[in-house]
């Protein structure tokens, strides 16, 4: 699982097998066996350090954050969403008031 976890986040980061080996500071072969799953007990050292490198909670390399990376998914749709319809992050900032009024209503509510 975490082989898997790993590659997929590395080749969606754009990143080849001897880039985030060198970044991370772990051999080529050894990240390999990880991906492949032959070694599928890295120790928590060389997780962080691949974690670091690939920009993410080492959680989600060994799948615990599940609950996290759907968030996060979420909000990269929104995201898009917001790009495809012409709103970028200055707009995006300009409502951040009607945000903060809408959450405080809200609170007022309960």
């Amino acid at each position: 699982m975490i082989g898997k976890n790993i590659q997929e986040i590395r080749i969606k980061k754009g990143l080849t097998l001897s880039e985030l080996a060198e970044k991370a500071n772990i051999s080529k072969s050894y990240l390999s066996n990880i991906e492949r799953e032959l070694n599928d007990n890295p120790s928590i050292q060389v997780v962080e350090k691949i974690s670091k490198v690939l920009g993410v909670d080492f959680r989600t390399l060994l799948g615990t954050n599940k609950e996290n990376n759907k968030l996060e998914n979420d909000y990269i749709d929104l995201i898009k969403e917001l790009v495809e319809i012409g709103i970028g992050r200055e707009e995006l900032r300009e409502y951040k008031k009607v945000f903060e009024f809408v959450k405080w209503k809200n609170s007022k509510n309960y």
